[in-house]
């Protein structure tokens, strides 16, 4: 009895473990590793790469999924590149039993990481900031082992109650059993890093054969799913078919590994011998993950198609939808955030285009308040429920750009509530003329980035002004000199004050966009001069 407290102790003190330094190293690296998504996932392959890496450094499949998703729905990510992140998290996962292997059961930390976690508490106690994510990581990672060396005193009998004839058989249908006892244990543990664990340290006592073993890491590898499953139930479209894309990726992977068990249960087993059943499983773990991703990968095109058929997109243009379950990562809410902008943006900027070009078609501009206000209004209520940490300098910087962003996409629906300007500045060609070059400018043909729209504004803002003061003083001498009556001097001087506001707030949309390109990882893509 005591050692089963014992065990339940340690797993209590590896799941611990997990989460605080799966938290402290998110913390840590999350804006690099956004980058690092943002930049390098730009086909399947690299997104593979991507995951893969991102998920060894943080330790969690998860984070790495809601940071996917954050991408998608912001539109930074396309669905079947995501895929690629989805793949690569399957692999980046196995790192944990890598570590457990190479490091719990050979080096023996326990004595060594009692240590380490008297230092991090201290650290804890007297630092902020950096230094008290260091030590939390540190903290996470000695709880790890500590933990991983009590579950191997508690588990150390467990041959003698485990006997073959209470574990299912080796035939197909024992292990289907050990594969669905792989999957309940994950999904109550929540972790299948801490259930990887458990079945490594029955292994090495041997408890545990190792073809059963493998059964129940394949089962694992299913159980993960669930957890986000459950999470987006509810959520936003990006979030489901990200989740339903991992579920068949995972069932498809598990449809490859029992066959490859089968085929290389004879040379596993000879490899346990040579060097370790614990080393033979997490190969075997980190193979049937790249075999699946292998075979997946050629055929991501189709395979986001299906899973698209299966759960359709949002579809009619509206705007991204902001799931607060992404509020657990601010760095994948912003991300989201910045989708729900960019797409308001361009709404309105469509919208002034049509009205302000030589068409004159005011009726994007007319419906263009319900629309985009109800966004903005959803927009602000989300942002209000992001909290961005203090030493968090480049999510403070995207949280206020967006913000700033807002505010200028709000003054321009207010200003399309005067659209009465927009014939009056088609009355002569000293005033027609920049509104179409600006019309032009937004035009959705011309398929600008909000940069680089802002950068032609700032350009032309100078020429602008100075081609208006001249008008303006015109009009004012022809007014005197009888020629303009005062009521037609007043409406055009308001007139090209009202799009001097518009081009204005129009710059520093693209201002904003831009500086937030060099936050959130985009390459600078504003376009040269013209």
């Amino acid at each position: 009895m005591m050692q089963m407290v014992t065990a339940l102790g340690g797993i209590g003190l590896f799941l611990l473990g997990m989460k605080i330094m799966t938290e402290a190293l998110r913390e840590a690296a999350g804006a690099d590793l956004r980058r690092l998504l943002a930049r390098f996932t730009t086909t399947p392959l690299r997104g593979v790469a991507s995951g893969a890496a991102t998920t060894a450094v943080i330790q969690s499949s998860s984070a790495t999924t809601v940071m996917t998703v954050g991408f998608v729905g912001a539109g930074l990510l396309t669905f079947p590149h995501a895929l690629g992140v989805i793949y690569g998290a399957n692999i980046g996962t196995t790192v944990t039993g890598w570590i457990v292997s190479l490091v719990g059961f050979k080096l023996k930390l326990g004595a060594v990481a009692m240590v380490l976690l008297f230092a991090a508490s201290l650290s804890l106690l007297v630092s902020q900031a950096r230094a008290a994510r260091i030590g939390r990581i540190v903290a996470g990672f000695s709880l790890l082992f500590i933990g991983l060396d009590m579950m191997q005193e508690g588990l150390a009998g467990a041959a003698d109650w485990l006997t073959p004839e209470r574990l299912p058989g080796s035939g197909l249908g024992g292990m289907l059993a050990m594969a669905a006892l792989g999957l309940v244990l994950t999904v109550v543990m929540q972790s299948s890093s801490a259930a990887v664990a458990v079945v490594l340290v029955l292994l090495t006592t041997g408890a545990l054969p190792l073809v059963q073993a493998a059964a129940a890491v394949i089962g694992m590898n299913l159980g993960t799913t669930f957890t986000a499953l459950l999470a987006a139930l509810g959520g936003s479209r990006a979030m489901q078919q990200t989740s339903l894309a991992n579920l068949l990726f995972n069932v498809g992977t598990m449809l490859i590994a029992f066959p490859a068990l089968w085929l290389i249960a004879g040379p596993l087993e000879t490899l346990a011998a040579q060097a370790g059943p614990d080393t033979a499983l997490v190969l075997f773990h980190t193979g049937f993950n790249l075999l699946g991703t292998a075979v997946f990968l050629p055929m991501t095109g189709q395979f986001a198609a299906l899973v698209e058929r299966l759960r359709p997109g949002e579809g009619g243009g509206g705007a991204p939808q902001l799931d607060p379950r992404l509020l657990s990562d601010e760095g994948a809410a912003l991300q989201s955030a910045h989708g729900t902008v960019t797409w308001a943006a361009r709404e309105v900027f469509a919208a002034y285009a049509a009205a302000l070009g030589p068409q004159g078609d005011l009726r994007r501009l007319s419906a263009l308040e319900p629309r985009v206000g109800m966004a903005l209004d959803d927009f602000k209520d989300f942002m209000a429920r992001i909290s961005v940490p203090r030493d968090k300098a480049d999510e403070a910087a995207v949280f206020a750009a967006l913000m700033h962003q807002a505010d200028h996409l709000v003054r321009l629906l207010e200003q399309s509530r005067r659209r009465g300007f927009i014939a009056i500045l088609g009355r002569e060609p000293v005033t027609k003329r920049p509104a179409h070059w600006f019309a032009g400018c937004l035009s959705p043909e011309r398929g600008l980035e909000l940069s680089d729209i802002g950068a032609r504004m700032a350009r032309m803002a100078g020429p602008v002004a100075h081609r208006f003061a001249r008008h303006r003083r015109g009009l004012l001498l022809g007014e005197h000199a009888g020629i303009y009556s005062v009521q037609d001097t007043f409406e055009t001087t308001d007139a090209m004050r009202w799009l001097t506001r518009i081009m204005h707030n129009v710059q520093r949309i693209g201002e904003y966009d831009h500086a937030l390109g060099k936050h959130l990882g985009r390459p600078d893509r504003t376009a040269p001069d013209v």
